[in-house]
């Protein structure tokens, strides 16, 4: 019987485990002699050539509030389980700098990963399960796009996960079956308008387990009552053999879960990723970091405490439709009460063509940009709350 440490864990099994059907137990790894000869080869090369690195591929963890349920799709969708009220969809990102990949996230015996709801996760009983592997045609039937799901860059079979914040506005889906169309400005741009699913010309990779058994059936197509309220090891992960990355090469931001629930929504992650120029790799851990690990603190998360959601408590805004006509809607998020807001349109030359002070604000809002007078093009949105600066483009047709 043999423990192994977090690096150790997923660089070891890649390769010697039939991930279909055969499972660990809750706190050992069974090892035959094939596997102990393989770890050893590993752990040799490892050393000697020094692929673990301390340098920080991980910049941040996003957790964006993709939707927020109403009672039109409680009442609306008997097809894929009923959906409770207020229900909100999370989207989990791993923010990481160029030329990194996604690897694994783990538990070993030093660090639990758990993902946990106080009531119920929501998982759509049509095309639900527990990886987001349904096609992309399906996204349009009741509340598929919804279900609550591990990941590794995906959203939808042969698309990404992106922020809405993120997507093109290309080939949005149109809901099929009357849901999915709540404004609320909680949840910052509506599904109806940039839906965070993006196709590009490579497709995201596969996800697979690796020592996790029964215990992932709580995100399976039920809603019987065992769909929660954790999901939990010390012994397993969730892994992308080839290495999950984002859409965007360049922001790099990697979709690692999406989960739907009506309770506050919590997780302590442990992950592993890799550098492809160096082959550095990089583990870091919620809290208890041991040689080896870095220490990462949003790598827990809390939604009745939000302190990382989007990021950080710094402010961020939205833009769409993309691209636009005449009129832009800003979605802003301020965290902090009455927080004064302005912005600027920038073209790229860098002149300032427009600005205009939107006044003091607080919490999550939506203000339209008359674009009539401004001609076709690409132009910048600054974005000053208390001197914090954001910019992001938008195309004028």
């Amino acid at each position: 019987m043999v423990s192994l440490n977090s690096s150790e864990f997923i660089l070891s099994n890649f390769g010697n485990i039939n991930c279909k059907e055969k499972y660990f137990s809750p706190l050992t790894i069974n090892l035959n002699k094939h596997t102990m000869k393989t770890i050893s080869i590993l752990f040799i090369c490892l050393f000697a050539f020094g692929l673990h690195s301390q340098s920080q591929g991980l910049e941040n963890v996003i957790v964006e509030k993709y939707y927020i349920s109403d009672a039109n799709d409680a009442t609306v969708n008997s097809t894929g389980g009923v959906l409770p009220v207020g229900s909100v969809t999370y989207r989990v990102y791993l923010d990481l700098l160029p030329d990194y990949i996604f690897q694994s996230a783990y538990g070993d015996p030093n660090h639990l990963l758990k993902i946990e709801t106080s009531t119920l996760f929501f998982n759509n009983e049509d095309r639900g399960a527990i990886h987001p592997t349904f096609n992309f045609s399906f996204c349009d039937d009741n509340t598929v796009m919804l279900d609550s799901w591990l990941s590794a860059g995906a959203a939808c079979n042969g698309r990404f996960g992106v922020l809405k914040a993120d997507d093109d506005g290309m080939g949005t889906v149109i809901n099929s079956d009357g849901v999915l169309q709540n404004q609320d400005p909680m949840m910052g741009i509506p599904l109806t308008q940039q839906d965070g699913l993006m196709l590009t010309a490579v497709s995201p990779e596969p996800v697979i387990t690796v020592g996790i058994g029964t215990e992932i059936g709580v995100f399976d197509a039920q809603n019987d009552g065992t769909n929660g309220p954790l999901f939990a090891t010390n012994n397993g992960a969730w892994a992308c053999i080839n290495g999950g990355v984002g859409a965007d090469p360049v922001t790099n931001r990697v979709l690692i879960m999406q989960i739907t629930t009506d309770g506050v929504f919590s997780f302590k992650l442990n992950v592993q990723i890799r550098n492809q120029i160096t082959l550095a790799i990089e583990a870091y851990v919620a809290d208890s970091a041991m040689v080896g690990e870095t220490e990462f603190n949003a790598l827990e998360y809390n939604s009745s405490v939000s302190v990382n959601e989007l990021a950080t408590s710094n402010p961020t805004f939205g833009l769409y439709p993309v691209p636009a006509s005449d009129h832009l809607t800003m979605a802003v998020n301020v965290y902090n009460d009455n927080q004064n807001v302005s912005y600027s349109i920038i073209d790229l030359l860098g002149s300032k063509i427009a600005s205009k002070d939107i006044g003091s604000l607080s919490g999550s809002t939506r203000h339209d940009i008359d674009l009539t007078g401004i001609s076709a093009g690409i132009y910048f949105i600054e974005l000053d709350v208390n001197g914090y600066k954001s910019t992001r483009k938008f195309i004028k047709k």
